[in-house]
C-alpha cells in the first residue's frame, strides 16, 4: 500500500496567523471568541464570534486579486502559501502531477450576503459580474491551482463540517491511486455573516451565552451551542517515495481514513452515534491499528449538547475498554467551530500533538458533564508520548470523517 505523508502545513485561524501562532494559541487555552461589532450592527440573535486576526488582503494578495475574490478564498490562499512554502515545493516538481482538494461547507458567504441586497435595492443591472466566481465553492481550490501552477486533479468537497477532513481523505486516495504525486488539501470557511449567524441561531445551534469568554465550552455540563468561527487549514500530502526523492521531511503519515453516513436526520446525530462509530472503526481498520494503539483523540466536540454527548457514546462504543486510556480534547473551546475548515485545522493540530508529545486542554471545561464518560483533558496541556492520534469531524447531513495520524 502506498504510504502517504504530510510535508507542509499552513493555517490561519482565530487562534493565530500561521501554524506556529495557532498552536501557541491553542496550547494557551484562551478562547478567541469576542463580541462582534458587525453582528451587533446587524441585530443578529447572537453577537459573538471567532474571527481570524486582521490582515490586509490588498497588500497580501494584490488589490486586483483581493477585490475579485471572496473572503473564504483569501483565507485559503494565505494558508496554502504557508503550507507550500513549508513543504519546499519548487520548480523540480512536475506540476502536471500536483493536485488540489479543498473542503468548504458554505463557500462565498460574504458575496451572497452583500450581493443579494444589492440586487433587491439597485436592480439586476447592478449585480457584480464577479458574483458567480466569487461565491462558487470551488473558486478557492481553483485559485490555489492558479497561484501554484498545479495542473493535477482539482476537486472541491462539501460534507459540511466534515469537509476539511473529507478533503484530506480524498487527497490521500488520489495519491494511493497514482493519480498524483503531490496533493494540496485542506478546508476553508468564512461564513460569519448576519444571515448565516441568524440562521444557525434560529435552529438552536449557537451558544446564547452572553459571555464570549466562556461561550464555547465543549463537553462541559453548561454547554449550550457552538461559537461560529472562520479560518483555513492546508496540508501538503505526497507519497513517501516522492517526498524522499526530492529530499522533503515527512511530518506525519495519513495512516487511516474512514467515512460514513448517519442516514438519520438532517442536523441531529443518532443518540448512540452509530455513524461516528463506523467512521472511527473504518479509519482504524484502514490504518491496521487497534483501539489500544490510539493515545489521543482530537474530538469534533462542538459544544452543543446533542453532538458532544453522541460523540462521547460513539467513542466509548468504538474503543471499548481502550477508551479509558485515550486522552480526548476539543480545540473548539479556543477556535470556535470553523465549520468546513475544522477538520483540516484539527488534523494539523493532531500532527503538532504527535510532534510535541502534548495534548491541548479543552478550554472552558470547568464543570465536566457526568454523562461524558471520557478522559477529557481540561486545564493545562498534558504531556504524553503519542504513537497515533485520531481526529474526528462530523457534518450536518450526517456525514462523518475520521483520520488516523502517525509519526
Amino acid at each position: 500500500m502506498t504510504q502517504v505523508v504530510v510535508t507542509g502545513l499552513g493555517a490561519i485561524t482565530p487562534a493565530g496567523r500561521g501554524v506556529d501562532a495557532t498552536w501557541k494559541g491553542v496550547l494557551a487555552g484562551v478562547t478567541a471568541a469576542r463580541p462582534d461589532d458587525l453582528l451587533e450592527e446587524a441585530g443578529t440573535p447572537v453577537t459573538i464570534s471567532c474571527r481570524v486576526p486582521a490582515f490586509d488582503a490588498d497588500e497580501e494578495l494584490g488589490r486586483g486579486s483581493s477585490r475579485r475574490l471572496d473572503r473564504f478564498t483569501h483565507l485559503a490562499l494565505l494558508a496554502a502559501e504557508e503550507a507550500v512554502t513549508h513543504a519546499g515545493l519548487d520548480g523540480d516538481v512536475d506540476l502536471d502531477r500536483v493536485g488540489v482538494v479543498l473542503g468548504s461547507g458554505i463557500g462565498g458567504a460574504e458575496t451572497w450576503a452583500s450581493e443579494y441586497p444589492n440586487y433587491l435595492e439597485r436592480g439586476p443591472g447592478r449585480v457584480s459580474p464577479m458574483f458567480v466566481p466569487k461565491m462558487l465553492s470551488n473558486t478557492a481550490a481553483g485559485m490555489i491551482a492558479i497561484r501554484t501552477g498545479a495542473r493535477g486533479p482539482n476537486l472541491t468537497v462539501n460534507t459540511a463540517c466534515a469537509a476539511g477532513a473529507s478533503a484530506i481523505h480524498v487527497g490521500r486516495d488520489l495519491l494511493r491511486a497514482g493519480s498524483a504525486d503531490v496533493v494540496i488539501v485542506g478546508g476553508v470557511e468564512a461564513g460569519i455573516t448576519g444571515l448565516a449567524v441568524s440562521a444557525f441561531a434560529q435552529m438552536g445551534a449557537l451558544s446564547r451565552n452572553p459571555d464570549a469568554a466562556s461561550a464555547s465550552r465543549p463537553f462541559d455540563l453548561e454547554r449550550d451551542g457552538f461559537v461560529m468561527g472562520e479560518g483555513a487549514g492546508v496540508l501538503v500530502l505526497e507519497t513517501l517515495e516522492h517526498a524522499r526523492g526530492r529530499g522533503a521531511t515527512p511530518l506525519a503519515t495519513i495512516a487511516g481514513a474512514g467515512a460514513s453516513a448517519d442516514a438519520h436526520h438532517p442536523t441531529a446525530p443518532p443518540d448512540d452515534g452509530a455513524g461516528a462509530v463506523l467512521a472511527m472503526r473504518r479509519a482504524l481498520a484502514d490504518a491496521d491499528l487497534a483501539p489500544g494503539d490510539i493515545d489521543h483523540i482530537n474530538a469534533h466536540g462542538t459544544s452543543t449538547p446533542l453532538n458532544d454527548a453522541a460523540e462521547a457514546r460513539a467513542i466509548r462504543t468504538a474503543f471499548g475498554a481502550a477508551t479509558d486510556h485515550v486522552a480526548v480534547t476539543s480545540t473548539k473551546g479556543v477556535t470556535g467551530h470553523l465549520l468546513g475548515a475544522a477538520g483540516a485545522v484539527e488534523a494539523i493540530l493532531a500532527i503538532l500533538s504527535l510532534r510535541d508529545g502534548v495534548v491541548p486542554g479543552t478550554a472552558n471545561l470547568t464543570t465536566p458533564d457526568p454523562a461524558i464518560d471520557l478522559d477529557v483533558v481540561a486545564g493545562s496541556p498534558r504531556e504524553l508520548p503519542l504513537r497515533a492520534v485520531l481526529s474526528n469531524s462530523f457534518g450536518f447531513g450526517g456525514q462523518n470523517a475520521s483520520l488516523v495520524l502517525t509519526p
